[in-house]
């Protein structure tokens, strides 16, 4: 039951994911293939990092599933493409339903093989975010990751919610569900009252101050 329930939130992740990368693509103008490419490098590219530092099998290379639910995606923004590609929130909606449910998946996956939590955690983080960065760079975007937006944050958060289940002896499926409604939400605040983190700045002055 608990595999079964995995493989759904993977696979919804993974249908998110390529929303966000198919969406940014066609914005930029970029054709059938390169707009399937760049869902599938958003959907696969966290979770293909995360499994070679594990060394565990890549999770896509099982099955022709997450290809076709790439392409399930990539037909959805065809035929809806006037609501989906012009408004941003779209975008921000998909992104943090897939970085929520690819996170819980790099946690659970990560503990299934007996790694302590705050591995779990980078490789939650890691799972979550890295083929949206990847996403980014090819598409020529400074990568969302990298900007003051609560994204890396959330993810630790949805982290931090995940051991504290365990802590208190909840199942699986309850720390997973919290894990993801954490990140969820703490998007969703971050976006209402624009909550960012402080920026590294560097001035001229600062120069001359040494």
């Amino acid at each position: 039951m608990d595999s079964t329930f995995l493989f759904i939130i993977e696979a919804i992740g993974t249908f998110a994911f390529a929303i966000s990368g198919i969406r940014l693509a066609a914005y930029k103008n970029f054709d059938l293939f390169g707009a399937y490419t760049i869902g599938l490098v958003t959907a696969i590219g966290g979770g293909t990092l995360r499994d070679i530092l594990l060394d565990i099998p890549v999770f896509w290379m099982q099955t022709w599933i997450y290809l076709a639910i790439t392409g399930l995606a990539l037909v959805i923004v065809i035929m809806f493409r006037r609501i989906l590609i012009s408004m941003n929130r779209m975008l921000f909606i998909f992104d943090t339903v897939g970085l929520a449910l690819f996170v819980v998946i790099g946690i659970q996956k990560t503990l299934a093989i007996d790694y302590p939590m705050w591995v779990a955690m980078v490789m939650g983080v890691i799972t979550g975010s890295f083929g949206g960065v990847v996403r980014d760079i090819l598409i020529n975007e400074e990568p969302l990751f990298f900007r003051k937006d609560i994204y890396a944050t959330a993810c630790l958060a949805g982290g931090f919610a995940y051991w504290g289940s365990n802590l208190l002896g909840w199942n699986g499926v309850t720390a997973q569900s919290l894990c993801g409604l954490t990140i969820i939400i703490l998007r969703m605040l971050a976006l209402h009252y624009n909550w960012s983190l402080p920026q590294l700045r560097y001035t001229p002055a600062d120069r001359d101050e040494k």
